[in-house]
Protein backbone atom coordinates (compact mmCIF):
# COMPACT_ATOMS: atom_id res chain seq x y z
CA UNK A 1 0.00 0.00 0.00
CA UNK A 2 1.31 3.74 -0.42
CA UNK A 3 0.96 6.44 1.08
CA UNK A 4 1.81 9.91 0.40
CA UNK A 5 1.98 12.59 3.66
CA UNK A 6 0.28 16.55 2.71
CA UNK A 7 0.24 18.96 5.65
CA UNK A 8 -1.62 22.15 4.81
CA UNK A 9 0.05 25.66 5.68
CA UNK A 10 -1.55 28.92 5.81
CA UNK A 11 0.25 32.00 6.15
CA UNK A 12 -3.02 33.97 7.07
CA UNK A 13 -3.77 33.38 11.10
CA UNK A 14 -6.44 35.26 13.08
CA UNK A 15 -4.06 34.11 16.27
CA UNK A 16 -1.14 34.17 14.88
CA UNK A 17 0.03 35.12 11.43
CA UNK A 18 2.77 33.32 9.80
CA UNK A 19 3.23 30.16 12.06
CA UNK A 20 4.29 28.13 9.96
CA UNK A 21 7.66 30.28 9.28
CA UNK A 22 7.72 31.15 13.19
CA UNK A 23 11.20 29.73 14.59
CA UNK A 24 11.87 27.23 17.06
CA UNK A 25 15.03 26.05 17.74
CA UNK A 26 16.18 27.95 14.93
CA UNK A 27 14.06 26.27 12.73
CA UNK A 28 10.47 26.74 10.76
CA UNK A 29 7.78 24.91 12.71
CA UNK A 30 6.94 23.67 9.52
CA UNK A 31 10.44 22.12 9.05
CA UNK A 32 9.81 19.85 12.30
CA UNK A 33 6.70 18.70 10.98
CA UNK A 34 8.12 17.72 7.32
CA UNK A 35 10.81 16.23 9.29
CA UNK A 36 9.18 14.13 11.67
CA UNK A 37 6.54 13.02 8.74
CA UNK A 38 9.41 12.16 6.58
CA UNK A 39 10.73 9.30 9.10
CA UNK A 40 7.73 7.26 8.40
CA UNK A 41 6.47 8.39 4.62
CA UNK A 42 8.75 8.39 1.77
CA UNK A 43 6.90 10.86 0.16
CA UNK A 44 5.29 14.01 2.31
CA UNK A 45 4.25 17.35 0.68
CA UNK A 46 3.44 20.85 2.19
CA UNK A 47 0.10 22.16 0.82
CA UNK A 48 0.19 26.18 0.48
CA UNK A 49 -1.45 29.19 -0.53
CA UNK A 50 1.56 31.36 0.16
CA UNK A 51 4.57 31.90 -1.81
CA UNK A 52 6.79 33.11 1.39
CA UNK A 53 5.84 29.57 2.94
CA UNK A 54 6.25 27.70 -0.91
CA UNK A 55 9.65 29.33 -0.37
CA UNK A 56 11.00 27.94 3.03
CA UNK A 57 10.11 24.79 2.38
CA UNK A 58 12.01 24.34 -0.84
CA UNK A 59 14.56 25.98 1.12
CA UNK A 60 15.26 23.11 3.90
CA UNK A 61 15.39 20.97 1.02
CA UNK A 62 11.24 20.24 1.12
CA UNK A 63 8.77 20.05 -1.28
CA UNK A 64 5.82 22.31 -1.90
CA UNK A 65 2.55 22.71 -3.99
CA UNK A 66 0.58 25.83 -4.25
CA UNK A 67 -3.24 25.46 -3.89
CA UNK A 68 -5.78 28.01 -3.58
CA UNK A 69 -6.14 30.70 -1.28
CA UNK A 70 -10.43 30.15 -1.19
CA UNK A 71 -10.79 26.45 0.70
CA UNK A 72 -13.01 25.68 3.39
CA UNK A 73 -10.91 23.54 4.98
CA UNK A 74 -7.83 21.18 5.06
CA UNK A 75 -8.99 18.04 3.67
CA UNK A 76 -9.92 20.59 0.67
CA UNK A 77 -6.48 22.04 -0.06
CA UNK A 78 -5.05 18.46 0.50
CA UNK A 79 -7.48 17.17 -2.32
CA UNK A 80 -6.16 19.81 -4.23
CA UNK A 81 -2.36 18.92 -3.73
CA UNK A 82 -3.30 15.50 -4.43
CA UNK A 83 -4.45 15.89 -7.87
CA UNK A 84 -1.94 18.82 -8.70
CA UNK A 85 1.24 16.12 -7.21
CA UNK A 86 -0.17 13.50 -9.57
CA UNK A 87 1.75 11.08 -7.36
CA UNK A 88 -0.17 7.61 -7.73
CA UNK A 89 -1.39 6.67 -4.04
CA UNK A 90 -3.80 4.52 -2.20
CA UNK A 91 -3.55 6.67 1.25
CA UNK A 92 -3.49 10.58 2.05
CA UNK A 93 -2.01 11.38 5.64
CA UNK A 94 -3.12 14.66 6.54
CA UNK A 95 -0.62 16.25 9.26
CA UNK A 96 -1.24 19.16 10.34
CA UNK A 97 0.95 22.11 10.13
CA UNK A 98 1.72 23.41 13.58
CA UNK A 99 2.28 20.58 15.50
CA UNK A 100 5.83 20.46 15.42
CA UNK A 101 6.01 17.38 18.01
CA UNK A 102 4.03 15.20 16.11
CA UNK A 103 5.35 11.63 16.69
CA UNK A 104 6.47 8.87 14.09
CA UNK A 105 4.52 6.36 16.04
CA UNK A 106 1.14 8.60 15.74
CA UNK A 107 1.72 9.01 12.21
CA UNK A 108 2.23 4.70 12.15
CA UNK A 109 -0.50 4.36 14.15
CA UNK A 110 -2.90 6.03 11.58
CA UNK A 111 -1.31 4.51 8.91
CA UNK A 112 -1.97 1.11 10.39
CA UNK A 113 -5.42 1.59 10.25
CA UNK A 114 -5.37 0.83 6.47
CA UNK A 115 -4.28 -2.52 7.18
CA UNK A 116 -7.78 -3.46 7.84
CA UNK A 117 -9.30 -3.04 4.26
CA UNK A 118 -12.83 -1.25 5.60
CA UNK A 119 -11.34 1.17 6.92
CA UNK A 120 -12.47 4.67 4.75
CA UNK A 121 -11.02 6.91 7.25
CA UNK A 122 -8.52 6.83 10.02
CA UNK A 123 -7.67 9.55 12.76
CA UNK A 124 -6.27 8.95 16.23
CA UNK A 125 -7.31 9.16 20.07
CA UNK A 126 -5.14 9.45 23.23
CA UNK A 127 -6.65 8.89 26.72
CA UNK A 128 -7.43 12.32 28.61
CA UNK A 129 -6.37 10.33 32.22
CA UNK A 130 -7.63 12.04 35.25
CA UNK A 131 -7.54 15.79 34.13
CA UNK A 132 -10.91 17.05 34.63
CA UNK A 133 -10.53 19.94 33.32
CA UNK A 134 -8.80 18.79 30.45
CA UNK A 135 -11.96 16.52 29.90
CA UNK A 136 -14.56 19.69 29.69
CA UNK A 137 -12.41 22.10 27.83
CA UNK A 138 -14.36 22.68 24.88
CA UNK A 139 -11.21 23.25 22.29
CA UNK A 140 -10.51 19.60 23.26
CA UNK A 141 -13.13 17.70 21.01
CA UNK A 142 -14.03 13.85 22.44
CA UNK A 143 -14.58 10.88 20.78
CA UNK A 144 -16.51 7.81 21.75
CA UNK A 145 -15.82 4.80 19.60
CA UNK A 146 -17.71 1.21 19.25
CA UNK A 147 -16.68 -1.93 20.53
CA UNK A 148 -14.50 -2.43 16.48
CA UNK A 149 -12.48 0.98 17.05
CA UNK A 150 -14.66 2.92 15.13
CA UNK A 151 -15.54 6.45 15.81
CA UNK A 152 -18.98 6.92 17.16
CA UNK A 153 -19.47 10.37 17.77
CA UNK A 154 -17.09 13.23 18.11
CA UNK A 155 -17.94 16.30 20.49
CA UNK A 156 -16.90 19.52 21.60
CA UNK A 157 -19.15 18.29 24.80
CA UNK A 158 -18.01 15.81 27.56
CA UNK A 159 -19.17 12.27 26.28
CA UNK A 160 -21.00 10.40 27.61
CA UNK A 161 -22.53 11.43 30.64
CA UNK A 162 -21.68 9.91 33.64
CA UNK A 163 -25.09 9.54 35.18
CA UNK A 164 -25.12 9.22 39.24
CA UNK A 165 -21.62 10.23 39.93
CA UNK A 166 -20.31 13.86 40.64
CA UNK A 167 -18.04 15.49 37.43
CA UNK A 168 -14.91 15.10 39.95
CA UNK A 169 -15.79 11.38 39.67
CA UNK A 170 -15.90 10.84 36.27
CA UNK A 171 -12.56 10.44 35.05
CA UNK A 172 -12.05 7.43 36.98
CA UNK A 173 -15.79 6.59 35.76
CA UNK A 174 -15.20 6.05 32.01
CA UNK A 175 -11.88 6.29 29.92
CA UNK A 176 -12.56 9.79 27.84
CA UNK A 177 -10.74 10.00 24.94
CA UNK A 178 -9.56 12.78 23.12
CA UNK A 179 -8.90 13.06 19.63
CA UNK A 180 -5.67 14.51 18.22
CA UNK A 181 -6.23 16.39 14.22
CA UNK A 182 -4.44 13.72 12.28
CA UNK A 183 -5.79 12.12 9.64
CA UNK A 184 -5.79 9.60 6.95
CA UNK A 185 -8.07 8.94 3.57
CA UNK A 186 -8.43 5.88 1.06
CA UNK A 187 -8.23 8.10 -2.58
CA UNK A 188 -11.26 7.91 -3.63
CA UNK A 189 -12.94 8.64 -0.02
CA UNK A 190 -11.45 11.46 0.18
CA UNK A 191 -12.74 13.15 -3.17
CA UNK A 192 -16.05 11.91 -2.27
CA UNK A 193 -15.86 13.58 1.11
CA UNK A 194 -14.73 16.91 -0.10
CA UNK A 195 -17.71 17.05 -2.77
CA UNK A 196 -20.21 17.02 0.21
CA UNK A 197 -21.83 20.10 1.91
CA UNK A 198 -21.83 21.24 5.51
CA UNK A 199 -23.94 19.33 7.47
CA UNK A 200 -25.97 20.38 10.45
CA UNK A 201 -24.06 18.44 12.79
CA UNK A 202 -20.76 19.72 11.63
CA UNK A 203 -22.27 23.29 11.52
CA UNK A 204 -23.42 22.83 15.32
CA UNK A 205 -20.01 21.56 16.50
CA UNK A 206 -17.86 22.84 14.35
CA UNK A 207 -16.05 19.80 13.78
CA UNK A 208 -15.22 18.65 9.88
CA UNK A 209 -15.13 15.17 10.60
CA UNK A 210 -18.99 15.37 11.86
CA UNK A 211 -19.87 15.86 8.29
CA UNK A 212 -18.43 12.43 7.40
CA UNK A 213 -19.88 10.68 9.77
CA UNK A 214 -23.52 12.45 9.16
CA UNK A 215 -22.97 11.08 5.26
CA UNK A 216 -22.16 7.34 6.60
CA UNK A 217 -18.70 7.14 5.96
CA UNK A 218 -16.44 5.50 9.05
CA UNK A 219 -14.04 6.54 10.77
CA UNK A 220 -11.10 4.16 12.37
CA UNK A 221 -9.57 5.77 15.41
CA UNK A 222 -5.92 4.75 16.44
CA UNK A 223 -4.56 5.03 19.64
CA UNK A 224 -1.39 6.53 21.24
CA UNK A 225 0.08 7.84 24.18
CA UNK A 226 1.81 10.46 23.05
CA UNK A 227 0.90 13.96 23.28
CA UNK A 228 1.74 16.63 21.46
CA UNK A 229 2.21 20.68 21.46
CA UNK A 230 0.05 22.50 18.39
CA UNK A 231 1.03 26.28 17.78
CA UNK A 232 -1.87 27.95 17.59
CA UNK A 233 -0.70 31.29 19.39
CA UNK A 234 2.87 33.32 20.08
CA UNK A 235 2.28 31.92 23.29
CA UNK A 236 2.04 28.09 22.36
CA UNK A 237 5.10 28.79 20.55
CA UNK A 238 7.02 29.94 23.70
CA UNK A 239 5.69 26.94 25.43
CA UNK A 240 7.13 24.89 22.47
CA UNK A 241 10.77 26.60 22.85
CA UNK A 242 10.42 25.72 26.28
CA UNK A 243 9.58 21.59 25.86
CA UNK A 244 12.55 21.50 22.94
CA UNK A 245 15.00 23.17 25.51
CA UNK A 246 14.06 20.50 28.45
CA UNK A 247 14.31 17.67 25.84
CA UNK A 248 17.93 19.19 24.79
CA UNK A 249 18.79 19.24 27.82
CA UNK A 250 17.57 15.33 28.95
CA UNK A 251 15.23 15.78 31.10
CA UNK A 252 11.09 14.15 30.58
Amino acid sequence: MKFIGIIPARYSSSRFPGKPLALLGGKPVIQWVCERAATVLDNVWVATDDDRIAEAVKNFGGNAVMTSAEHRSGTDRIREATEKIGAGCDVVINIQGDEPFVAPSQIKAVCDCFSDPTTQIATLGIPFGNDIKAITNPNSPKIVTDVNGYAMYFSRSVIPFIRGKADDEWPEAFPFLKHIGLYGYRREVLTAITNLPPSPLEVAESLEQLRWLQNGYKIKVGLTDTETIGIDTPEDLARAEARLAMATNGKP
